[in-house]
């Protein structure tokens, strides 16, 4: 009787956090493609990944501590490679962040620690689908995120989010989100810290139309 109760909770959780992340992302992509109204809601980006941060913290089935502590190690990457990029171009090329991500950290904005937690749990968790090897499933978790960055990178420019040297964005980039979104990867698939949830799925999904439609329009 007890897990029955837990599986419906469970299920109606997932459903009302796939309801908020629906509504939000739609307001704002809706609040993107008006012109009269793009800059309040580039200001308001950041508020976007800390709400899905959360969605994705709440949504979680298992392990929830190892999942906390994992982030906390992805916030830390995250944040140390960025200061390593914007300081001397070492990592990623040469870029600045703009002011539409909120906080900046020495001219990191904290949101991009929280955004490299959210795309190495949601890619590894569409990943986790497939009836592969865990290398496999790395291998297609980094592509994930790189596609998912590709997609980023235009609409980035045009928003006040980072900049590149010369408006040229440096394939340099993608190979550099591949080497230190690979080793994070590798932590999660060998701890078994995976998980498939469709609510980390659905927000892979979500991100990935939301800046292939800004990309179009």
């Amino acid at each position: 009787m007890a897990d029955q109760v837990r599986n419906v909770f469970q299920k109606y959780k997932s459903s009302a956090l796939l309801a908020i992340l629906i509504i939000f992302y739609c307001v704002g992509l809706v609040g993107l493609l008006i012109p009269d109204e793009k800059e309040y809601f580039l200001s308001l980006s950041f508020l976007n990944l800390i709400l899905s941060f959360c969605i994705m913290i709440l949504a979680r089935k298992t392990n929830i501590f190892l999942f906390l502590s994992f982030l906390l190690l992805c916030f830390f990457v995250g944040i140390t490679v960025e200061l390593i990029g914007t300081k001397t171009g070492l990592l990623f090329g040469n870029y600045a962040y703009g002011n539409n991500l909120g906080y900046k950290l020495s001219g990191v904005p904290i949101v991009i620690g929280l955004n490299w937690g959210i795309l190495i749990a949601t890619s590894a968790s569409i990943a986790n689908v497939l009836k592969s090897s865990i290398p496999i499933k790395i291998i297609v978790s980094v592509g994930l995120m790189i596609l998912l960055d590709f997609l980023m990178e235009p609409v980035a420019m045009k928003s006040d989010f980072w900049n590149w040297k010369n408006e040229t964005i440096p394939f340099y980039n993608y190979i550099c989100w591949g080497l230190v979104s690979f080793p994070l990867q590798l932590v999660y698939f060998k701890f078994k810290i995976v998980e498939t949830n469709i609510v980390f799925n659905v927000l892979f999904i979500i991100l990935s139309l939301f800046f292939l439609i800004l990309n179009l329009f």
